[in-house]
């Protein structure tokens, strides 16, 4: 029967790869599929209906919560001009110094990356960042890769993905916390070096194929203006009641929401304003939200005592405990979790990481250690990744010449990411 699972998983995989169906519609059948095949009944205890697809559908809510204030904040931190005035004045102190400039804005995307991500972050930050940075001479690729890897510095600290790993393996948020402040180091390194390896490798490029994409940013800078320096420190609020007084994820973020609001509005306009950008945060969120839903239905199918104890000898006859041989083979298998890959924890890694833990095989803080890390790699390098796609044409290159420029630097990161986890839970 574990075998069967598994090659419905492979046919899963393969669909998603083909894109013959959505991701998180793959995994909805996914999900029902493999409770069949568990010998899960229709309806009743353990079921298809009441177990699967009612009882997981809203297992990653607060996840999903998490997802729509950060997309709330973010459409925030775009109107009121938060996100571009960061940028402007990191690209006015760099002047014509490249390095500096995109430096600059690998410190502005980690900031924007804990309190977003995908396109959205990439867009506060790229918008003017990329254009900028061409226009000192920084390669395309160069750039596009400087905002994903700014982005993926900041993901540790992204309040939602917090939430969704302490809802997906049931850890408490202090774990997924600790865990995440190890990580952070590495991808801030890998970032740095990134930009400080690319641009000098590459030399400087002095072109210009942005005119069109830079208007848009210069009448929002008219119209918006400078916000006031104080409104600067929005991304800082949630993440220093969260990580310095412990205030849960939801209030913290709520907290960022509000001080955004009150430093940028004059009361008269408060209303509107929230109303309209948290309508415009659910046009942001839907997409994710429904991912969230679909994984929640696998992770309950694989839950399924039939399903656990159908995969657990195959799983763990191919999962090393030998915490040396543990983080050779994952590191060999991180090209996995890129285009859609079994080991992308928004999509099938989901699944395999709920089969790990409830079968017992690594404690479910490994667990959290392989899919963080892997985390980091899809995050920047995946060429089907939102925010990569958006960078990569927004630069003016493909999706796949950012994938190779950047992968080296990620790996590296996943590579820190399961040496921490094998010295420190194996």
């Amino acid at each position: 029967m574990g075998v069967v699972i598994l090659l419905v998983m492979a046919a899963g995989v393969a669909a998603m790869l083909t894109r013959r169906l959505p991701t998180a519609f793959a995994l909805v059948v996914l999900g029902v599929v493999i409770a069949f095949v568990a010998g899960a009944p229709l309806t009743g205890e353990n079921s298809v209906l009441d177990t699967v697809v009612q009882g997981g559908a809203p297992m990653l809510a607060a996840t999903m919560i998490a997802i729509l204030l950060g997309s709330w904040l973010g459409k925030l931190l775009d109107e009121t001009g938060i996100a571009g005035t960061l940028v402007r004045k990191i690209v006015e102190f760099g002047g014509d110094r490249p390095v500096v400039v995109a430096l600059g804005v690998l410190a502005v995307s980690t900031l924007v990356g804990t309190v977003t991500g995908s396109a959205p972050a990439a867009m506060l930050a790229g918008i003017i960042g990329i254009p900028a940075m061409i226009a000192v001479g920084i390669p395309k690729v160069t750039a596009a890769g400087t905002i994903l890897m700014g982005i993926a510095a900041g993901m540790p600290f992204e309040l939602p993905i917090w939430q969704f790993f302490s809802t997906a393996l049931e850890l408490p948020v202090d774990t997924v916390r600790g865990f995440m402040m190890k990580l952070f180091p590495f991808a801030l390194a890998a970032a740095v070096l990134f930009v400080l390896i690319e641009t000098r490798r590459r030399g400087v490029e002095h072109s210009w194929s942005l005119r069109s994409a830079s208007a848009k940013p210069a009448s929002r800078r008219k119209e918006l203006g400078d916000a006031p320096w104080y409104a600067l420190l929005t991304p800082l609020v949630p993440l220093i009641l969260a990580l310095g007084f412990e205030v849960a994820i939801l209030p913290s973020m709520l907290a960022g929401v509000l001080y955004a609001l009150v430093t940028t509005t004059r009361p008269r306009d408060m209303n509107k304003r929230l109303l309209r950008t948290l309508y415009g945060a659910f046009e942001v969120a839907a997409a994710p939200i429904v991912l969230f839903i679909a994984i929640g239905i696998l992770l309950a199918a694989v839950k399924l005592p039939g399903a656990v104890e159908s995969l657990e000898p195959l799983v763990k006859a191919v999962s090393p405990q030998n915490p040396v041989l543990f983080v050779l083979v994952f590191t060999l298998l991180v090209p996995l979790c890129l285009y859609r890959g079994p080991l992308n924890v928004y999509g099938l890694g989901a699944g395999i990481a709920g089969v790990l833990i409830a079968a017992g095989i690594y404690p479910a803080v490994a667990v959290l250690g392989l899919a963080t890390s892997y985390n980091q790699v899809f995050g920047v390098a995946d060429p089907t990744s939102t925010q990569t796609v958006w960078s990569a044409q927004y630069a003016g290159v493909t999706p796949q010449r950012v994938m190779l420029r950047t992968l080296p630097y990620v790996w590296a990161v996943a590579l820190g990411g399961f040496c921490v986890t094998a010295a420190s839970y194996l």
